[in-house]
């Protein structure tokens, strides 16, 4: 991680790496092996977890004693305990559907990504780097260019390269606090390190942990 004062980076993103083909319908038993991993989408809540895989909310809630039942958002890593299998809702008997590298139609320009599908007008390949809300990183607090606080989903850029604003699908990045395979980030930061095809991606964990991302090639799909 290279910081200077004021060297964003950005993030955002959302992403589901398994989504409940319907909320209404019959119980199936779908293998899910102990100690998996769910990636959180907007909405999720442990009570709902729980009902999909089939397990204790209260066992649930202990096994992710860092998570706060009221600050669970898109992108979160939430361990799954329980047996050799467990149980998750499913519409008409079908099997849930567990996304992971993003689907894209290059031809028609859109690229499927955790069960939604985006139009895009281009393909960048940035490097990219990390960056957390330590005040040692950032010259006038944990906020982004326009003083919004900084969130899962921010992204310093070039804007000469990536104009402000503008919303992309991030793929190929790899991090432990990140949405697996892709996530939506808009660029919201800039920072003087950040130049050509550069981007930062903020990401809500320690400088320890941030610091483990280093550089990393990555695909921006610039979505419309």
């Amino acid at each position: 991680m290279i910081k200077q004062l004021r060297k964003r980076k950005w993030v955002t993103g959302i992403k589901t790496a398994v989504i409940a083909a319907g909320f209404i319908g019959a119980l199936s038993t779908v293998p899910v092996y102990a100690d998996s991993v769910h990636t959180a989408k907007e909405g999720d809540t442990f009570y709902f977890l729980a009902k999909q895989y089939g397990v204790d909310m209260n066992q649930l809630m202990k096994a992710n004693p860092d998570i706060k039942a009221t600050n669970i958002y898109g992108g979160l890593k939430i361990k799954i305990p329980g047996g050799s299998t467990v149980k998750a809702l499913s519409a008409s008997g079908s099997k849930i559907q567990a996304l992971s590298v993003p689907k894209v139609l290059s031809s028609e320009r859109v690229v499927q990504a955790w069960g939604k599908t985006f139009n895009y007008s281009k393909t960048i390949n940035v490097k990219a780097t990390a960056y957390s809300a330590d005040a040692s990183e950032n010259g006038w607090g944990p906020v982004d260019y326009y003083g919004n606080s900084l969130k899962l989903g921010t992204i310093a850029v070039d804007p000469n390269v990536i104009p402000m604003g503008t919303k992309v699908l991030v793929t190929g990045h790899s991090h432990p606090d990140l949405p697996k395979d892709s996530f939506v980030a808009t660029a919201m930061d800039q920072g003087s390190a950040i130049k050509g095809n550069r981007i930062d991606i903020f990401i809500p964990a320690s400088p320890q942990k941030v610091s483990q991302f280093g550089f990393q090639d990555v695909k921006l799909y610039v979505l419309e």
